[in-house]
């Protein structure tokens, strides 16, 4: 840890100290960063929820230069132990109630990882305690749920950071940069996806507070660590379910399956790169084809959208049944493809491979220059400035009151996308964004 903090020392002295004086100088006309933390002022954060993703998070802002975690919330025993451990603070406070972390005044931000029933009401509260907000994706369940969180931080001029942390690539900048100067031509088509494999017995989205640990604790144990009341919050009364509790992306109740989760983190990078906001028209399809083990959400999930005025479509394909041939994010464009190594947070690099019937590297073609189904292009990383990554760009904004890469306009993009897809395929059409309404129709 010791070594992470200072690698990340120097990123942070080398982004806020470009901030100070503008902050300084805006600071007296822009209301919404009127709570900016100076670069020499600790910020305070806490976190609620510390489950797989929340544990992970509360790791990495405690090791961002500056930052002190000063309480962690969580309604379940050992995953509030574990938020201790992970604080580096001896005295962090801890709580079952988000509301007592809300109103303690020396609390700067939050970080909030639950399962997704509890993200709009969690969200919007922080933001009227005037917390800056880290969020894990996806944002929401439903559109009303992410027109309210989005009223919210624009009323509040709230920080927000969405979960994205592919977002901190700096090959998405530069293949954005590349694609707006024509290398690749007019993009029509993006192909991305996720697969994943388990040996059936040890499925996906069945483990057991880690990824991988499918070690099951004993119910009984559990229900004395737990507040059940309080996990289920705003949803109906119902017995504890192990099932529920532990594996909640399987069922509709708390989230939306691989849409919030893996198709929300594809969709937007897709979003990073090309910019095009919210689809036209979206269609899916999706069924449980091997893992028949009470989930509610499909296994295998296949979705197509169009973006109408910008002539293209972007497919997201997905088995939890078969990762052999693992995905790739792929743009073609008339005259060449861009092709990422990887799936969006691991990406580390790109090639582009002309097209062999293209006019624009005809010549070069000829003259053996390009070598179809060689690249002739990849990524420069001596092009690009190395991007702070994302926990730290959401500190730095909390300092400098500027507006993070994930911020709530990117998020409703996000929502707006991947429930496009829930909707299509569970009422089994094509369903359209109107932006008139703001609605899927």
């Amino acid at each position: 840890m010791t070594t992470k903090k200072h690698a990340n020392r120097r990123d942070f002295i080398k982004t806020t100290g470009k901030n100070a004086a503008a902050c300084a100088a805006l600071i007296t006309s822009a209301p919404g960063i009127l709570s900016a933390k100076s670069p020499n002022e600790t910020v305070n954060a806490a976190c609620i929820g510390l489950g797989v993703r929340g544990s992970t998070l509360c790791r990495q802002i405690a090791a961002v230069e500056g930052v002190k975690v000063v309480a962690v919330c969580d309604v379940y025993k050992p995953h509030m132990q574990r938020g201790v451990e992970r604080s580096d603070n001896p005295e962090v406070k801890t709580t079952i109630d988000y509301q007592e972390i809300l109103a303690m005044p020396d609390v700067d931000a939050v970080t909030i990882a639950t399962p997704d029933h509890w993200h709009s009401q969690m969200l919007i509260d922080a933001s009227n305690a005037g917390k800056a907000i880290y969020i894990e994706k996806g944002w929401t369940r439903t559109i009303a749920e992410a027109k309210e969180m989005l009223a919210a931080i624009k009323k509040n001029k709230t920080i927000m950071q969405l979960g994205h942390q592919a977002r901190e690539k700096a090959e998405g900048i530069q293949a954005r940069q590349l694609i707006e100067e024509d290398v690749i031509g007019p993009v029509t088509l993006v192909r991305t996806g996720r697969f994943e494999n388990r040996p059936l017995g040890k499925n996906i989205w069945r483990w057991y507070g880690d990824y991988g640990n499918y070690d099951r604790p004993d119910p009984a144990q559990v229900i004395r660590d737990l507040d059940w009341d309080r996990w289920l919050g705003p949803l109906s009364k119902r017995p504890f379910s192990m099932g529920h509790f532990w594996h909640w992306r399987c069922y509709w109740d708390y989230g939306t399956g691989v849409a919030g989760d893996l198709l929300s983190h594809e969709l937007d990078f897709v979003q990073y790169v090309m910019r095009h906001g919210i689809p036209d028209t979206c269609v899916c399809s999706g069924l449980n084809a091997l893992l028949k083990d009470d989930r509610e959400v499909p296994d295998t999930w296949n979705t197509t959208y169009t973006f109408e005025k910008a002539n293209r479509t972007v497919t997201f394909d997905c088995s939890m049944n078969s990762n052999a041939m693992p995905r790739s994010q792929e743009y073609y464009g008339k005259e060449a493809v861009l092709q990422f190594n990887g799936i969006a947070h691991d990406i580390k690099g790109f090639n582009i491979f002309a097209d062999p019937s293209s006019m624009k590297y005809e010549n070069e073609i000829s003259r053996g220059k390009i070598k179809p189904g060689k690249p002739f292009r990849s990524f420069d990383p001596s092009k690009t400035p190395k991007q702070p990554y994302h926990m730290q760009d959401f500190i730095n904004c909390v300092r400098s009151g500027e507006t993070p890469k994930c911020n709530e306009d990117e998020a409703f993009i996000e929502t707006a996308t991947f429930l496009m897809s829930v909707a299509a395929l569970k009422e089994n059409r094509k369903v359209r964004w109107d932006p008139v309404k703001q609605d899927i129709v």
